[in-house]
């Protein structure tokens, strides 16, 4: 089935009462619990982006939330590899978190895309590049939370074990750029 466009993800939009009340449940207690869950794991996130790859993007396990599916080539492998991740658009570029609920660390496709930056997500071509800078994390971060307000905790879990959970700047592939690594913005 041919991917749907990409939808404009706009944090600072109000969203709807319907996706404020699924984004309130996702993000509950019971359902942060039930993420880190050994049978979550094993069946919603890898279920997510079979349903999103069968139906070219048009139904997804997000509960509501803004999700596609991430196309990386594995670090060591060279394989293909699929996961859906919730996102969202910082201008015209799309913005992923690499947050893995919090685990102690980070998800495969974090690295896969490290070591291979050309990237599809929602069936476009992208080049990613990871988000160095203090000052743009934390602007990043206040938009993250207005999309899915349980990053919040997922941020104190993964500093609790140590680690700063990644933010990645997808930039359009066709789009004739050059990047600053140490600020992860483009110029």
């Amino acid at each position: 089935m041919k991917p749907r466009p990409l939808p404009h993800v706009d944090p600072l939009a109000r969203p709807s009462l319907l996706r404020r009340i699924l984004v309130a449940l996702a993000g509950s207690r019971p359902m942060r619990a039930l993420s880190r869950t050994a049978v979550w794991r094993n069946t919603t996130w890898r279920l997510g982006p079979l349903l999103l790859r069968l139906t070219g993007g048009r139904l997804h396990s997000g509960l509501g939330l803004p999700t596609a599916l991430l196309e990386t080539r594995g670090a060591r492998t060279g394989l293909p590899r699929r996961n859906e991740i919730i996102y969202f658009h910082d201008g015209d570029d799309v913005i992923v978190i690499a947050s893995q609920a919090g685990y102690p660390g980070n998800p495969s496709w974090y690295y896969n895309v490290l070591a291979n930056p050309k990237v599809r997500f929602g069936g476009q071509e992208f080049l990613a590049v990871a988000v160095e800078d203090d000052a743009s994390r934390r602007r990043l971060w206040a938009l993250a939370d207005r999309v899915f307000p349980a990053f919040v905790e997922y941020r104190t879990s993964a500093a609790g074990h140590g680690r700063k959970i990644p933010i990645i700047r997808l930039r359009a592939a066709n789009v004739e750029t050059h990047c600053d690594r140490a600020s992860g913005q483009h110029i």
